[in-house]
């Protein structure tokens, strides 16, 4: 099995292959493209590749045997962009299937990522939030900064959270 980044019972996010990317592809379309009608072209944005993508997948059968099977239910990547003199975590393509959210598996990815950006030696992630989400962001630690802008339609906003070194 893949590494596991984060592994909670019923609840998993691990780090996914090249080979693993149509899961991501998968969520990310029927989130961004079917959900919100962002722009085909604007979603698969040919930056995959620069970016180290996760999976979140939830337990089908929850009896507690062995491996039963588990359904990719949400994804996101996290680039290491430059920002100014210091190189930063970005968090991006953050996704959650509708029948998911609430449930943990949001809170799930973007733990991982942050942990995944200390193993890479970074002290910052940002990402551009929806403005539906950013109270979200702002639970889990993320502050807004900049002015309000348009991103393939949808109304965003600066975030960013220093990490802690120590966790």
């Amino acid at each position: 099995m893949p590494r596991t980044d984060v592994d909670i019972g019923l609840l998993r996010v691990r780090r996914v292959t090249p080979s693993e990317l149509d899961a991501c592809f998968r969520i990310r379309r029927a989130v961004f493209i079917e959900e919100q009608s962002v722009p085909e072209a604007l979603e698969l944005d040919g930056l995959d590749g620069q970016a180290t993508q996760f999976l979140a997948e939830w337990r089908v059968d929850t009896r507690g045997y062995v491996d039963d099977g588990w359904e990719p239910v949400g994804t996101a990547r996290l680039r290491v962009v430059s920002d100014g003199e210091q190189p930063v975590g970005k968090a991006e393509r953050v996704a959650v299937l509708p029948g998911f959210r609430g449930r943990g598996v949001g809170q799930a990815l973007m733990s991982a990522m942050e942990a995944d950006a200390r193993r890479k030696g970074l002290v910052r992630i940002k990402l551009a939030s929806q403005q539906d989400a950013i109270g979200f962001y702002e639970r889990l630690g993320y502050r807004v900064f900049g002015e309000p802008f348009m991103d393939a339609g949808i109304p965003h906003r600066w975030m960013d959270k220093r990490l802690d070194r120590s966790c």
